[in-house]
């Protein structure tokens, strides 16, 4: 147990948004909320998972929808309060605790935005150790809970509940109210135990998001760039697969998600070789020169070669100077069900899933990365 503040917000954001891999909303929104209430309410307790009675209730506010839109149409923090007050009048108990539902942006944020408003800890666990972008792509329902009953609202006051069993159905029906709600909306969801989330949740994932952001937010530590981001890839268990700018941006907002591809020019040592990421909401698939280097459920994560910041999907811009980062996921998601679900299959490309440590060492025989 231990009480986050105005300081830990700051680091959890920024890690948070590398952890993302490309999406789980702007980090800076998320951020800015979350510091306001702090600052208006108190710090927020937060508590590791073991340390949540068995039988807590425990639930997930996030937002759903596209990042991009996310920039201009914010939450305006009534809906939080809106969505709690319903989910308790529907369970008939009042809801525990709070928990991050991905690692990312915006969606890492809202729990301490919940829990400084209504007075609740927050969890040290998620359901992805990630972000994904749809609702049955968390580890809770990979385990067989249900994501139902969800409560959504938008900024204008209006509240929807949706109580289904099928986890794609309860995916379906979010995303399409989310559209008609202007493409982005909040929501509760993954409601559970303390139990269950300990045995089937993703653990430390915010306790790991603050060491990545104090790591990049405390560059100047560290004797060289170099070094820092040596330092970084320790931490994450990550590597670096390209050193590039990027050179095109193809995007574009539909059914609730943010779709685009971006090409990247490499600089350095990898001046000879190009670079492609495809990303729905989060980053899908990476490539070098045609050859796969990682694909979901594995993190394809950029990060801004001067400061190691992480850098977003709706931040892309032509030029911008990234390290490209694989990271590996959770060994959750390598089960046969989690690459069913996560898998570059799912996300309709021809690939089978192998483990990015894998991809990188055959293509360092090949010579397409160093």
């Amino acid at each position: 147990m231990r009480t986050i503040g105005v300081a830990e917000l700051r680091k959890i954001a920024t890690g948070a948004a590398l952890m993302g891999a490309g999406g789980g909303g702007n980090p800076e929104v998320g951020k800015l909320m979350a510091i306001s209430a702090v600052r208006e309410h108190g710090p927020v307790t937060l508590l590791a998972a073991t340390e949540v009675a068995a039988n807590a209730v425990v639930t997930s506010p996030s937002g759903i929808g596209a990042p991009a839109v996310g920039l201009e149409k914010f939450p305006n923090g009534s809906e939080f309060k809106l969505m709690m007050d319903k989910l308790t009048e529907r369970l008939g108990h009042p809801v525990e605790a709070v928990f991050p539902i991905e690692a990312g942006g915006i969606n890492s944020m809202i729990p301490f935005i919940v829990g400084a408003k209504l007075g609740l800890p927050v969890i040290d666990a998620d359901g992805m150790g990630r972000a994904f972008p749809e609702l049955q792509m968390s580890t809770l329902a990979l385990a067989g809970h249900r994501i139902c009953p969800i409560v959504m609202a938008d900024e204008k006051g209006n509240l929807v509940q949706i109580d289904v069993d099928a986890p794609h159905d309860a995916e379906k029906f979010a995303r399409a109210i989310t559209v008609e709600m202007g493409a982005t909306a909040q929501s509760i969801s993954d409601t559970t135990t303390g139990a269950a989330l300990a045995r089937d949740g993703v653990l430390g994932i915010i306790t790991k998001c603050q060491r990545i952001g104090h790591l990049i937010h405390h560059l100047g530590d560290y004797a060289t760039p170099a070094a820092a981001l040596s330092a970084l890839l320790e931490i994450t268990s990550g590597t670096r697969l390209l050193t590039a700018k990027i050179t095109d941006i193809q995007h574009t907002t539909k059914a609730g998600f943010n779709f685009g591809t971006v090409i990247f020019t490499g600089l350095g040592a990898d001046s000879q070789r190009t670079g492609k990421m495809e990303f729905q909401n989060e980053n899908i698939v990476f490539s070098v020169d045609d050859t796969v280097i990682a694909t979901a459920p594995d993190l394809i994560t950029l990060v801004d070669t001067e400061t190691l910041a992480p850098v977003t999907n709706e931040e892309l811009k032509y030029g911008k100077r990234v390290y490209v980062l694989g990271l590996p996921a959770d060994e959750k998601w390598r089960t046969p069900a989690g690459i069913d679900c996560v898998g570059p299959r799912y996300f309709k490309y021809d690939l089978d899933y192998v483990p990015v440590e894998q991809r990188i060492k055959a293509a360092r025989e090949k010579g397409v990365i160093d």
